[in-house]
């Protein structure tokens, strides 16, 4: 993070000083405004957010661009109508920072930017009122807001601007943690929950102070929800990063109290669907608010499709208010349960790994009582099924499967629950041949009746059955094995493509059902001879905190291109990997690569900011690592032996003091094959 008085596009880095210290400039700290008569002691129940809020937030895809305006945020109004997102539950349309001018009038008042909202917020507000929803406003708990231009802020502000927002009808308030002058933030949130309640308005109170102080412990009964982790960023490393920080924290979260880990990305198109689903997924097993992220106006089918499960936001709307609890996380593998008001527990198994991988509990483990058998609800696919007590899949990579689990009596109306997954090395060398097994297990109580499973592939790829892919039946744990074999033409580009297998079967009553599960491999070729530098040969995979990993320049947090020369200690560096904690780079090397080279160490661009962690791996053994590294330190050379390694992996961990700038570089990185 940056010092509070500096000025940054990105707002994650921009910081918060440690309660007690004054800004650099030598500002003393604002006295906090109070009304002539203190209010009475608030009721800590008041009845709002009793589940977690749905909605909308221009941030993630707008910022502070010219395109956030009283427009843009009416005809998102408009789109929840039209797109069905009102009746999916979804209700305030929220603006973030940049709607008010850079200083405030004569007496002291905010005053929305004319340029962006000519009629003013009540206007606005009125809109979104008169369309059946709810309009939410943004400030910061300091005396300036977080964007680089550093709009007002409410430090010393709190009742004058509740006053305001409230005049304005305004429904949700979002208060950030920039500029915030070292004030104590419980003093600083619960002034201005006394303010807001002072206006008689309810207004849902959205602390954002990124979980720096454990408003977890404090918040309940200041306000509706909490920020326990920094801002989201469009990518796999940073929702995953998120994700883990605020899994631990059920127990904190309530009907009228929740963990909020940020808004969604879902369609702002850094992460694939099968990620969006995880995300969509595990953000409502954790019951954590739903705030789309993305601009409606350019949602995709498959953006809306997410965005609209019904299934899946009943998760995240349960009356009950319960957090999912993780069960197990074994390599990846996470299953979190959530019971829900009507008895029935909510089930993701969510797979963190970059391969396919085949997941299973039970309906005891998540916490239902015996039976015979169970209700089985796949909430992505809406089927419903009879499981003998299992809940198995196999999860695609990224990819999470979410079931409701009961013990509904009707049970034996549903046809039995048929596990299909496929084994087999996820790489596969271009112009070569690779094998797989696939495997069709009846989880249900019931038979599953004239089986028949198939295997496809991408165009032009010859997929041959080797062994038996019919059975007439199976009975409750019996499974049918096909072997496959399957050839990559030698023309194939290298990257990933999918096999899907699928089974189809009948109940015992004849009613047809099928599963399908699509599996990513990956097209390879090894390294050429010699020595190459790792910029300018493919990875398998790459996972990275903010932004993607850049190759010969720095991380820029954001899109792809966006970074700056690679520099460490001084040194500028004309090729290498930019990278940002925690990170994951994968290459295949084919076991004919003996050494990789780098001179590592955190990006200049930090001033003296950053600490991280190196290491490289080779077939799931740790080779090489450096220690913890800071920005004050120049870089440090690494040599790792990869001999006979078939894929190595370039891991930045982040030395245990957060992400926030954390920009890690690989520099002059190689490989001697």
């Amino acid at each position: 993070m940056r010092n509070l008085c500096t000025r940054t596009t990105s707002r994650r880095a921009v910081g918060v000083l440690a309660a007690g210290l004054l800004c650099t400039t030598g500002l003393a700290a604002p006295a906090l405004a109070a009304p002539a008569t203190a209010p009475a002691a608030p009721a800590v129940a008041d009845g709002l957010a009793l589940t977690p809020p749905m909605g909308f937030n221009n941030w993630n895809s707008t910022h502070c661009r010219p395109e956030f305006n009283e427009s843009m945020v009416k005809g998102i109004a408009d789109l929840f109508v039209e797109k069905g997102l009102k009746d999916a539950g979804y209700q305030y349309v929220n603006l973030d920072d940049c709607w008010a001018l850079p200083t405030r009038d004569a007496d002291g008042k905010l005053v929305p930017d004319p340029a962006r909202f000519p009629d003013g917020i009540k206007a606005v507000a009125d809109y979104v009122h008169a369309r059946g929803l709810k309009l939410g406003i943004y400030t910061s708990a300091g005396t300036r807001t977080c964007d680089v231009a550093g709009f007002p802020g409410a430090l010393g502000h709190e009742y004058s601007d509740a006053r305001q927002f409230a005049d304005w009808g305004v429904d949700y308030l979002k208060y950030d943690n920039c500029n915030n002058q070292g004030v104590d933030a419980k003093l600083r949130y619960t002034t201005m929950r006394d303010a807001l309640r002072a206006t008689g308005r309810p207004i849902v109170y959205s602390i954002c102070e990124w979980g720096e102080n454990e408003p977890w412990k404090w918040a309940p009964g200041v306000g509706q929800l909490w920020r326990t982790t920094g801002d989201i960023s469009d990518n796999w490393g940073s929702m995953l990063s998120l994700l883990k920080k605020n899994l631990p924290l059920a127990p904190y979260a309530g009907p009228g109290h929740w963990n909020d880990p940020d808004m969604l990305e879902v369609g702002n198109g850094g992460m694939t669907d099968t990620e969006y689903r995880s995300h969509f997924s595990m953000w409502s097993v954790m019951a954590a608010p739903l705030l789309i992220g993305s601009d409606l106006r350019k949602a995709s089918a498959a953006t809306l499709e997410i965005l609209h499960n019904k299934e899946v936001i009943a998760v995240d709307q349960d009356p009950l208010g319960k957090q999912g609890t993780v069960l197990s996380s074994e390599g990846g593998r996470w299953v979190v349960a959530k019971e829900m008001r009507d008895g029935s527990r909510a089930v993701a198994l969510f797979n963190e790994t970059g391969s396919a991988r085949r997941m299973s509990t039970t309906a005891t483990a998540v916490g239902l009582p015996e039976a015979s058998a169970y209700t089985l609800r796949d909430l992505w696919q809406h089927q419903s099924y009879n499981t003998a007590g299992t809940i198995s899949a196999m999860v695609p990579a990224h990819g999470t499967v979410l079931v409701r689990v009961s013990t509904d009596q009707h049970w034996a109306q549903h046809p039995p629950a048929v596990e299909l997954g496929l084994d087999g090395s996820p790489l596969v060398a271009r112009g070569g041949a690779a094998s797989f097994t696939s495997t069709a297990t009846d989880l249900g109580r019931t038979p599953a009746r004239q089986v028949s499973v198939s295997l496809s592939g991408p165009a032009g790829w010859t997929v041959r059955a080797a062994s038996a892919s019919t059975v007439g039946a199976l009975g409750t744990g019996s499974s049918l094995n096909t072997s496959w074999k399957v050839t990559v033409p030698q023309g194939t580009a290298t990257g990933s493509y999918e096999l899907t297998p699928s089974v189809l079967y009948r109940s015992p009553t004849g009613t047809p059902a099928q599963s399908r599960v699509p599996v990513t491999v990956t097209v390879v070729v090894p390294p050429p001879a010699g020595v190459s530098y790792l910029s300018d040969l493919p990875w398998v995979s790459a996972a990275n905190g903010y932004g993607p990993v850049e190759r010969d320049t720095s991380n820029g947090e954001n899109g792809a291109g966006d970074g700056h020369p690679i520099t460490i200690g001084g040194v500028t560096y004309p090729k290498g990997l930019g990278a940002h904690a925690p990170s994951d780079i994968s290459y295949y090397t084919g076991g004919a690569c003996s050494k990789l080279t780098a001179d590592v160490g955190v990006d200049d661009e930090k001033g003296d900011k950053g600490t991280v962690a190196f290491e490289v791996w080779a077939d799931g053994t740790k080779v090489a690592s450096t220690g913890v590294l800071t920005n004050a330190m120049p870089a440090r050379p690494l040599t790792a032996d990869i001999t006979g390694a078939r894929v190595i992996r370039l891991v930045v961990t982040d030395g245990g003091d957060g992400i926030d700038s954390d920009h890690a570089d690989w520099a002059d990185a190689k490989l001697s094959c």
